[in-house]
């Protein structure tokens, strides 16, 4: 029984960390219909970063801001060769990936361990105040739950304001977004530099928890966020009171609750990226027969 409480708590603490990429992934894929795949480049820069700081004596939750930050840079310029160079959408995240991928070896090389001595944000001085009674272990779920919590709220609320609308709208109806006098292309780019955003916070709180970083972090990150956002947007096709962002957060619980079977099940290491892949095959595929059966109704 422990032990199966133990595999829960890691289980949702996974899925609570992760859901932060898969908001990011729920704004690029779900309301702009843009395949970034910076996220690749932008998830490691976030971890990147974060472990430079740390190992430098920097505050974890100022690593955290600094990741948002960087996330952020990493967004726009991607924003920027699409919108103002007129690079194709994948081939603009394609680059800027690719660039990436040489900054964090510039950055932290190509791996970068955090000592057990060093401050994270699940054992830094305001945590241990409120949750120093709780093992590391539900510290840690405690934490990612108020992080990605608090980070769906913010989200919502800025969905439902003039600027989320528009962000909306460019998804659904550019040609609106153009007679309302506002720059669709902007608004992309505002997209894009969020949704990164998001993207490296997700790879600074990784960072932290695991208390590494390794330059090959951020491969297949998009397909397993991608494999979140879709979960959700199935399980929760039908009813419309959900939010995107729960439905983002629920997949990527129940994506991480699959792989952490497969494992349990005795599925060796070296195997998982290849179980993520054939698992986010069967997603769309039972995504795509949803639709057609839908279609013919």
């Amino acid at each position: 029984m422990t032990a199966f409480m133990d595999l829960l708590v890691s289980t949702l603490t996974q899925g609570s960390i992760y859901a932060l990429l898969a908001y990011g992934l729920h704004i690029t894929y779900r309301i702009l219909d843009f395949p970034d795949l910076t996220v690749d480049g932008t998830f490691p820069l976030g971890a990147a970063v974060t472990a430079l700081m740390l190992v430098n004596g920097a505050n974890p939750y100022v690593a955290l801001l600094a990741s948002l930050s960087v996330g952020a840079l990493a967004g726009l310029i991607t924003g920027l060769i699409h919108v103002k160079l007129g690079v194709r959408d994948l081939l603009a995240g394609i680059i800027t990936m690719t660039a990436l991928f040489s900054i964090n070896l510039q950055i932290a090389g190509s791996n970068l361990a955090i000592e057990r001595s060093v401050d994270t944000i699940f054992n830094a001085e305001p945590i241990m105040l409120l949750f120093g009674s709780l093992s590391l272990m539900h510290r840690k779920f405690i934490v990612s739950l108020i992080i990605v919590l608090l980070f769906k709220f913010i989200l919502d609320f800025y969905l439902k304001t003039k600027s989320g609308l528009l962000l909306r709208a460019v998804g659904d109806n550019s040609t609106l977004v153009t007679t309302l006098a506002k720059d669709k292309g902007v608004v992309k780019i505002q997209g894009l530099i969020i949704a990164n955003a998001l993207v490296a916070i997700c790879g600074s709180v990784v960072c932290q928890e695991q208390r590494a970083f390794s330059a090959t972090m951020g491969t297949g990150q998009m397909v397993s966020g991608l494999a979140a956002v879709i979960i959700g947007a199935t399980l929760f096709k039908n009813l419309g009171f959900v939010k995107g962002t729960t439905a983002a957060l629920v997949g990527t619980v129940f994506y991480k609750a699959c792989i952490q079977v497969a494992i349990s099940m005795g599925l060796p290491a070296n195997l998982l990226k290849l179980a993520m892949a054939v698992l986010f095959l069967i997603i769309l595929i039972l995504g795509e027969r949803k639709k057609g059966g839908a279609s013919h109704a």
